[in-house]
């Protein structure tokens, strides 16, 4: 079979086309927007609709939903299987999601509870994995100097979302206002496994703060995004997100030595070890295979489903301490294959208590490792998938 992948540089896309490829596919890869982030949906459309003229695909994959690949597979007759592993992804509520092309699978439960009734033949639940193969054989070839190298107490690899917050596009409001939302903000801060933010967020309110955010996010043409949901889960659930990982770090460094992996600002963490952006495929398995404790902090974003973070740490043994989420102990046995935290304070007493605890910290890794291998891999995850997208 051969089928286009729409790529605009996700971490898991070079996994994946790897495991696609284990399994005998022939993949045209479409990359421009992997190095043009201001590649226009026109000519979008036009280019990929000519390669899907020149070329016969038996589907278009993508990671991620995009509407115009919906539409143009909708056009050619062909299926378009997109895996979601981003919250929030904001065009899966455009009007494109009822395609009867479309096979969508969405690894957060809350996200897809609410896709679901929109399209309920199309639409799947599927929780995300991780490729083995690869970071195996860089852990087991690293030199003493490379591990060495990234070998920390405890380290965190991705953003503080201090760079990409669209909160920041708020303007002074009301006193009441900023104080309302500021209420809602700090409410949901420490909360880990429920996002009550659209909840208290009274829609009375919704079109004064909305006129006070600059180029405001709307979807194009028919969809069923409402204001309220965009305020809730793109604003307000990415400023939440970033004062929660800022304030997160600063209690830790304040206490650990502890060492990050990120683009994000740090020079108010003056106690944080900022080591810059890490290599995907060359660091990222080294240093979560000689870190002792790999922290995970879920964007709030996600609100009941587990991040990529944890598959990818486990997949290359190494310790993932986390906070709760929903989902969490339907994957993984907690102080077993998993640590959990639910507070500031419990996850403070666990780090103090793994450091001290390698024996038991290497078990629980080993024992995360094994369960991505038996039930998490990429090939499993691509099977399912496909039977899922070609069953009748």
């Amino acid at each position: 079979m051969k089928f286009l992948f729409y790529r605009y540089g996700s971490i898991c896309e070079e996994d994946l086309i790897e495991t696609f490829k284990e399994y005998g596919y022939e993949i045209v890869e479409y990359t421009k927007e992997i190095y043009n982030k201001n590649y226009s949906l026109k000519l979008a459309v036009k280019e990929v609709g000519n390669v899907m003229m020149k070329e016969q695909f038996d589907f278009v994959f993508s990671i991620n939903f995009y509407p115009f690949l919906s539409e143009l597979c909708k056009v050619f007759k062909i299926r378009y299987i997109s895996w979601i592993v981003d919250s929030p992804v904001m065009e899966l509520y455009s009007s494109s999601i009822t395609n009867s092309w479309n096979r969508t699978f969405i690894f957060d439960r809350a996200l897809y509870n609410e896709i679901k009734p929109l399209n309920p033949d199309c639409v799947f639940y599927l929780p995300l994995g991780a490729r083995l193969k690869n970071k195996d054989a860089i852990i087991e070839n690293a030199s003493r100097e490379d591990k060495d190298k990234f070998t920390h107490d405890i380290s965190f690899v991705g953003s503080l979302y201090t760079e990409k917050n669209p909160y920041t596009q708020k303007k002074e409001m009301s006193g009441f206002l900023d104080g309302y939302l500021e209420a809602i903000i700090r409410s949901q801060e420490w909360v880990y496994g429920y996002y009550f933010v659209e909840k208290l967020l009274e829609e009375k309110y919704v079109d004064e703060i909305k006129e006070n955010i600059d180029d405001f996010l709307e979807l194009p043409g028919n969809n069923f995004l409402t204001d309220k949901r965009t305020l809730s889960q793109f604003y307000l659930g990415s400023e939440i997100t970033a004062r929660e990982r800022v304030d997160t770090v600063e209690k830790i460094s304040n206490r650990f030595s502890f060492d990050i992996y990120t683009g994000s600002d740090t020079t108010k963490l003056p106690k944080v070890k900022n080591h810059g952006y890490a290599k995907t495929l060359t660091e990222m398995p080294l240093i979560f295979n000689n870190t002792k404790i790999n922290l995970n902090m879920t964007s709030k974003m996600i609100r009941t489903g587990l991040p990529l973070r944890i598959f990818d740490i486990m997949s290359c043994k190494g310790f993932v301490l986390s906070n709760y989420q929903e989902e969490i102990f339907e994957e993984f046995e907690n102080g077993e294959e998993i640590v959990t935290y639910s507070s500031p304070e419990e996850m403070v007493y666990l780090i103090e208590y793994y450091l001290q605890n390698d024996k038991r910290r290497k078990e629980i890794a080993e024992n995360g490792y094994m369960k991505v291998k038996n039930e998490y891999t990429y090939e499993k995850r691509i099977e399912k998938m496909l039977i899922k997208s070609f069953e009748k």
